[in-house]
């Protein structure tokens, strides 16, 4: 069986969709059905920053350093609350939601 490769995002829409399947697998990523045996939290992470890395122009340079930071804070999140017991995989969903509404925020007119 060949290893799971995460899908790196090559739009804003596919990133925010990306979110949203994030905000359902929280915290572990792992999937439920052993279809994916190798999709855990590094492998989806691995994928997201790829994304991100990979939209930074589209994003700009200041949306990209803050999700990138948001990205790694949630990841500390989720590791340190794999069970959703002690409130860190909910603050890491919250920081989920940031990230989509920063997606759907118009960036300003260049001048």
């Amino acid at each position: 069986m060949r290893p799971y490769k995460p899908y790196i995002c090559q739009t804003i829409g596919e990133l925010n969709d990306k979110l949203g399947w994030m905000m359902l697998n929280a915290p572990t990523f792992k999937d439920p059905s052993g279809y994916f045996p190798d999709r855990d939290l590094d492998i989806t992470f691995k994928g997201f920053n790829e994304s991100l890395s990979n939209l930074r122009s589209k994003l700009g340079d200041e949306r990209y350093e803050k999700m990138r930071q948001m990205s790694d804070q949630m990841r500390s999140l989720f590791e340190s609350d794999p069970d959703s017991k002690t409130g860190g995989a909910k603050e890491g969903c919250k920081i989920i939601y940031e990230m989509e509404m920063m997606l759907r925020r118009r960036r300003p007119a260049l001048k």
